[in-house]
């Protein structure tokens, strides 16, 4: 199961050091910036946050603490990010029908994962 932890705390890392932190991917900035009530500013900084709490929950996957805690707060984080993309910058997600199946095979993974911990 190490194997499964290490591929998603991959995804974690990449989405949050290389797409938000170091901003590889702006779309993303573009993304939460569509949020009707962040100032550019605000957005930034929400990214940013957003980008340190994805590597921290790398982190948490790795270390396989709680995993079926870590995973739920996976599940909760990644709908939440879906949901305000959908809403409020829907127009800049290429493929938004895509981007909700890959995440929930991405949770399922990390589901199955948790479990093969916890039990």
């Amino acid at each position: 199961m190490l194997f499964v932890r290490g591929v998603v705390a991959g995804v974690w890392i990449y989405q949050g050091l290389w797409c938000k932190l170091l901003g590889r991917t702006a779309r993303h900035e573009a993304v939460v910036g569509g949020a009707p009530f962040l100032t550019s500013r605000a957005a930034h900084l929400t990214m940013l946050a957003l980008g340190v709490t994805e590597c921290l929950l790398a982190l948490w996957v790795l270390l396989g603490w709680c995993p079926m805690a870590a995973w739920v707060s996976q599940c909760v984080l990644l709908a939440a990010m879906n949901a305000g993309g959908l809403m409020w910058a829907r127009e800049l997600i290429p493929d938004p029908a895509g981007m909700v199946v890959q995440n929930a095979a991405f949770l399922t993974l990390a589901g199955v994962g948790a479990y093969a911990i916890h039990n």
